[in-house]
């Protein structure tokens, strides 16, 4: 869900540019495609620590499961009589 509207916001943010530059006067238009450039890598940047959370939440997530079916194996073994 997330990763494809990242990807619609990117491909708008970077289709912006197209809108922006025309009516823009040539002799601003550097500056307008610095600020869009720089509007376009804060986005990816954002994303990019966002999909990192995530992917972080998700480990744990992962190694607090690997940990309770270690810990109910553990139980089940002792209450049948083994280790």
């Amino acid at each position: 869900l997330h990763m494809e509207s990242w990807r619609t916001e990117m491909k708008e943010e970077i289709n912006r540019i197209n809108q922006v530059l025309p009516n823009t006067p040539a002799e601003v238009q550097t500056v307008a495609i610095q600020q869009w450039m720089d509007s376009v890598i804060d986005k990816m940047d954002h994303f990019k620590a966002e999909h990192h959370r995530y992917v972080k939440e998700g480990v744990t997530l992962l190694e607090l499961a690997l940990w309770k079916a270690k810990l109910d194996e553990k139980d089940k073994n002792s209450a049948e009589g083994r280790t």
